[in-house]
């Protein structure tokens, strides 16, 4: 399984999900001539593209050149802070409207992703993937359009956490006790599990940037 890809003729989409998937990291320099080949898109709407991105700050000016942005230890702080209410409000209301078919896509989830426990590129895909379920399990289309943006600046995070020696699965087993306490319909308890998933997964982040332990 892998990240949608966008319409050809996207150009924002397609850079957009080239920053997700890795392709461009923080730091990046991005040419609007090597885009527009890379993507078989005119030069236009890639200029268009750009200009739409560094608007919404996820690209900076390097001089004249555009770069894609990085996030401070502060920003990284606020962003965990928000992620965490709103995805311990996502997993609240999942408990509450999750359908039963719902509940068995997030089971699955977390077994099929053991696969990825080598490769910690795909399993933060799969991680992705597996949240935005919750998000949409969650049946509340204004929380889930919220939740859209915070994971676009996550795509600004140079690493992922899940890179860290044993985390992926330790991770899956944090997924598995989300979806335990969805399925049984308790709120307070899907919430609690989320966000101290969360917040298990910046002190690994923090740990990664301060040089306390290793990512591969």
């Amino acid at each position: 399984m892998s990240i949608e890809m966008p319409a050809s003729n996207d150009a924002y989409g397609l850079i957009l999900h080239a920053i997700d998937t890795g392709i461009y990291k923080p730091g990046s320099r991005l040419v609007e001539s090597e885009l527009a080949d890379r993507f078989g898109v005119s030069r236009t709407p890639i200029r268009e593209a750009l200009q739409r991105l560094e608007t919404q700050s996820m690209l900076t000016r390097d001089g004249r050149s555009l770069i894609v942005a990085s996030l401070d230890h502060n920003q990284m702080a606020e962003l965990y802070t928000v992620r965490t209410a709103l995805e311990g409000l996502a997993a609240e209301l999942a408990a509450q409207h999750a359908a039963v078919e719902e509940v068995k896509v997030l089971y699955a989830m977390v077994e099929e992703d053991h696969a990825f426990l080598s490769d910690p590129s795909k399993l933060s895909q799969a991680n992705r993937r597996f949240h935005r379920q919750i998000h949409l399990a969650s049946h509340n289309q204004f929380l889930v359009q919220q939740l859209d943006l915070v994971y676009r600046s996550m795509a600004l995070l140079a690493t992922t956490s899940l890179a860290a020696e044993g985390r992926g699965e330790v991770a899956l087993a944090e997924h598995l006790a989300i979806v335990q306490a969805i399925e049984a319909r308790d709120g307070a308890a899907a919430s609690k599990a989320l966000r101290d998933h969360l917040s298990i997964a910046f002190q690994t982040r923090l740990r990664i940037d301060a040089g306390a332990i290793s990512a591969e």
